[in-house]
């Protein structure tokens, strides 16, 4: 395979790597590799944390420690994923990025992919930019996906040959594009509407939220979007669809987290590096959210008779705040609904027939 792409945080990345690939190589006449987390919010997979190749039937080796996820793929209850459906909707490769032996774990895999395909080009890709993170910035709300994947690209064998690309600076919430903006390097390319025809097939149920609006934006959408269960206001900006180039060891060596978990070689370990650095991780946050009394109660999962109320209610309420658009899970976070609601929001969004993806909510004017 010729390209290379390293997914550098959740699910999202790797709906973005499959556009990067769009915008980047579309003369290739064969697809990409894409190295990524299987990691979705609780909203989709119920059991906090990413998810291993144990916690998969029908998986493909591809060396000795990385697995490729084929369409036919099927995680074991209580787990869910959204990555098989992915590699079967889209012609790549998709491989399991598989923190559970820490950063070194990491490494080895890259290191294997490289040496066994030796591929043209390798690029890490993270949408929003939070992987630029120096550790102590108080918006950082998933630092340790990023951080793990910064740490063992730096030090596989083909560093030198890695980019690290950032698209969308700002679009996840974390860290606002003013503060990544000094930290960016060149503009490699602006995603357009016929990049996201090559995932157009995604959009219509794929819950990432950041990857949602680095699409929407390239489709031209532009003002404010809430996000997340805390409704964090993200701006549209002519910055959200642009992809720029950062030096892979200058991000490493600015990023605390990165390189405190640079030889670690357990998940666990990890995470308690991350504590020390950041007064917690992200999987603590998701372990918490999953025990809360909500989420444990038997919830129907058909909609509320009066949805259609409940969201115009919602709507007037976020246009007061200034929103201009939502995502379809901050949305469902904000009407308190299970998550089998989730996709019957994105299809009620989608019958809309707009121009958005169908996790992107536009909010009615007036």
């Amino acid at each position: 395979m010729k390209r290379l792409i390293v997914a550098a945080g959740g699910g999202g990345d790797a709906v973005a790597a499959a556009m990067l690939h769009a915008a980047l190589y579309a003369a290739d006449d064969e697809p990409a590799l894409i190295l990524t987390y299987s990691w979705d919010r609780l909203i989709v997979d119920p059991v906090p944390g990413p998810r291993a190749p144990a916690d998969f039937t029908g998986l493909r080796p591809l060396t000795p420690h990385v697995w490729a996820v084929p369409g036919t793929a099927i995680p074991k209850p209580p787990h869910a994923a959204t990555l098989p459906r992915l590699a079967a909707e889209l012609p790549h490769t998709f491989a399991l990025l598989d923190p559970h032996a820490g950063a070194t774990g990491i490494t080895r895999q890259v290191d294997e992919l490289t040496g066994s395909f030796t591929p043209d080009t390798i690029d890490v890709l993270d949408v929003g930019g939070d992987i630029l993170a120096h550790g102590d910035e108080p918006t950082l709300r998933s630092p340790l996906a990023d951080a793990l994947t910064l740490a063992a690209c730096a030090r596989a064998e083909a560093a030198a040959d890695i980019r690290l690309l950032i698209a969308g600076p700002g679009l996840d919430g974390e860290l606002p594009a003013d503060t990544l903006r000094p930290r960016l390097g060149p503009l490699i390319t602006t995603f357009t509407a016929d990049d996201v025809r090559a995932i157009a097939s995604v959009l219509t149920w794929h819950p990432s939220e950041a990857t949602a609006l680095l699409t929407a934006t390239a489709l031209g959408a532009r003002g404010l979007c809430e996000v997340r269960d805390a409704g964090l206001p993200v701006p549209l900006t002519d910055e959200g669809p642009t992809v720029h180039q950062v030096d892979l060891h200058a991000a490493f060596s600015a990023n605390r987290l990165a390189q405190a978990v640079a030889d670690t070689t357990t998940l666990d370990e990890a995470e308690e590096r991350c504590r020390t650095i950041c007064g917690t991780s992200e999987i603590d946050y998701e372990r918490a959210k999953a025990q809360r009394p909500a989420r444990q109660q038997a919830v129907d999962p058909c909609v509320p008779h009066d949805l259609l109320a409940q969201i115009r209610s919602f709507e007037q309420a976020a246009r007061t705040r200034g929103a201009t658009h939502a995502t379809v899970r901050r949305l469902a976070e904000a009407l308190g609904l299970p998550g089998e609601a989730l996709q019957h929001l994105t299809r009620l969004n989608a019958a809309h027939a707009h121009r958005l993806p169908a996790s992107v909510w536009e909010l009615p004017r007036g």
